[in-house]
């Protein structure tokens, strides 16, 4: 068996186009941190600023000085040291960006004109303790991992069409008239393209991970999303979650969406004589919930939300409103994604097994 699932890895992956669709994958991975890194600016109101690494090495420290649990004195004194010293000619000091910590405080502390609007941490916030800190660089990378896991789904559809489809052009009769044909071999190709997919996602998010870690730190991983720069999406989700929680989400929604949309391809690839249609099937399948006019007040939009594709992009799970005891309405989507992935896998097992050979 052990050779069988080698030998059944190396056709998977060996082909020239898996090398290059993978080294394409990684390749937007790289472009993706980079760009992010130098479209970062910061300035700290009193002369100094900078972009890409200063930029960064400028917002840590400026976390590190404000950071903490949120108070209504802390945010009394972000919004005195930050308070714009020009005419604004009717712009909104909400969407002003000096730095992370300026835009952060501003977004919901600040009136038109960048003095204080009257809220309170309490009025803002609620009774949730609020840890303030450098999260920014953090969440550009959660969007990224966003764009990546998207792209991740449709590379492995397009890895795996090939695990039975490509063997119905006669070399199905040999494989199946064999001894483990219908059983071992069968097996390993389904065992081969789970592992496939493991690899793929344990190198993506580890490299994006490394790159995060290594020029962002991690001491952002404890304090709150909630306390984010106007930009970011996450201020949607209605928790008080940790960046790392976050993170720690959006990298299980990654693998699990994985796992289901490898799924189907495995299916379709059985079901299918031509890889290219077992992909093309399978993408189009995958991408449909996105393209349907339903709309988020529709009970049918958290059926939606449970397909693959939605796994990738982990705003509008987490966004839903919580399941009983306060957890995330993305349990139900991991719950539901990782029992499919196998069901389908299994599937597309017996209908190989199953075929008739002359």
């Amino acid at each position: 068996m052990k050779t069988l699932l080698c030998f059944e890895l190396r056709k998977i992956l060996a082909r020239r186009t898996a090398l290059f669709s993978l080294a394409v994958l990684l390749l937007l991975s790289l472009a993706l941190s980079l760009s992010t890194l130098q479209s970062m600016y910061a300035f700290d109101g009193q002369g100094r600023e900078g972009s890409g690494l200063e930029a960064v090495k400028i917002d840590r420290e400026l976390a590190s000085r404000y950071g903490g649990v949120l108070t209504d004195e802390s945010v009394s004194r972000m919004l005195e040291n930050f308070r714009p010293q020009y005419d604004l000619h009717g712009m909104n000091a909400k969407y002003l960006y000096q730095n992370a910590v300026q835009s952060s405080v501003f977004a919901r502390f600040a009136d038109l004109d960048g003095n204080w609007n009257g809220l309170s941490v309490r009025d803002v916030f609620g009774a949730e303790e609020i840890k303030a800190g450098y999260v920014n660089g953090l969440l550009n990378t959660g969007s990224n991992l966003a764009k990546l896991f998207l792209a991740l789904a449709f590379v492995l559809m397009f890895l795996l069409a090939p695990v039975f489809a490509g063997e119905y052009g006669g070399v199905d009769g040999i494989i199946l008239s064999s001894r483990y044909g219908r059983t071992k071999c069968a097996a390993a190709k389904v065992l081969a393209a789970l592992i496939t997919v493991l690899l793929v996602w344990l190198l993506l998010s580890g490299l994006n991970l490394i790159f995060a870690f290594a020029v962002y730190g991690t001491e952002g991983l404890d304090c709150s999303i909630l306390f984010a720069p106007v930009e970011f999406t996450e201020g949607f989700i209605p928790y008080n979650m940790r960046c790392g929680t976050l993170l720690g989400w959006q990298l299980l929604l990654g693998l699990s969406g994985a796992l289901c949309a490898a799924g189907m391809a495995l299916l379709f690839s059985s079901l299918c004589r031509s890889s290219l249609a077992a992909f093309a099937i399978s993408a189009a399948l995958y991408i449909m919930p996105v393209l349907l006019p339903v709309s988020e007040q529709s009970p049918l939009y958290r059926l939606l939300l449970l397909l693959p594709v939605y796994e990738a992009q982990y705003i509008s799970l987490l966004s839903a409103p919580a399941l009983n005891g306060g957890l995330p309405y993305a349990l139900c989507a991991v719950s539901v994604s990782l029992p499919l992935a196998l069901l389908l896998a299994c599937f597309a097992h017996r209908i190989f097994s199953a075929r008739q050979v002359s």
